[in-house]
């Protein structure tokens, strides 16, 4: 079948449901930002992050001597080697590609059981290579959380396995736009990603300026998963 890429009679009813629950997950997101309820969340857009930067190093031959996650949702990479101008932005924009990938896993319950999986393996990957207790306890919470409602998937009619799979992907988009602003942007840390890479990179940008960069490339990951989840489901 040729993919409707100029989404005529959109939308159909599965499309209306993707569109309905995105704009839910996003609602009780806003809702409830400040709240305890969505610290594991962020925690784990944060480890998402940490994660990117991790795998980016080991893509470009470096070794990554540990990962850590904060209470305060700050968090940090240990690397040794590798291309440090590729492992600097893998962060961000690293983060806003899984939210678009757990996005657009979430529209069929076949790519959500894929994206768990493979989600439950980089958890336990990172247990042990974790440099302090915060991120081995959300590790183990996450695992056990997952675990629990891929269970219930399998055995039950409670059917929320691609439900929780988009809410964090949403999460993780939004999570990770607002972080790039608040970081780079509004506030401008020194020791930030973006003025790290403003300092080793040629281009006349600062901080300021990646950030702002970084910015619409993350939002427009966002954007994109929006319109290739229509795509899918048309």
């Amino acid at each position: 079948m040729t993919p409707n890429w100029e989404l005529k009679k959109c939308c159909n009813h599965d499309q209306e449901v993707f569109l309905i629950t995105v704009a839910v997950c996003t609602i009780v997101i806003l809702a409830l930002w400040r709240t305890i309820l969505l610290k594991p969340f962020k925690l784990v857009t944060v480890f998402l992050h940490e994660a990117s930067h991790a795998v980016a190093c080991k893509l470009t031959c470096g070794h990554v001597e540990g990962i850590k996650v904060n209470v305060d949702e700050g968090g940090s990479t240990q690397t040794r080697g590798g291309i440090y101008w590729l492992i600097l932005p893998a962060g961000y924009l690293g983060s806003s590609f899984w939210g678009m990938v757990l996005i657009l896993a979430s529209t069929n319950l076949l790519t959500a059981r894929i994206a768990a999986g493979c989600f439950l393996a980089a958890l336990l990957v990172v247990l042990f290579v974790a440099k302090n207790w915060t991120l081995r306890g959300l590790c183990i919470g996450f695992i056990i959380f997952i675990g629990v409602i891929w269970a219930l998937q399998e055995t039950t009619k409670v059917r929320i396995l691609r439900y929780i799979i988009l809410f964090i992907g949403v999460m993780n988009s939004l999570f990770s736009v607002y972080d790039i602003y608040d970081d780079l942007i509004s506030r401008r840390v020194h020791s930030s990603d973006a003025e790290k890479f403003a300092e080793v990179c040629p281009c006349p940008c600062n901080g300021v300026g990646w950030g702002i960069i970084w910015g619409f490339i993350s939002f427009l990951f966002l954007c994109g998963s929006m319109y290739l989840g229509l795509v899918i489901l048309s």
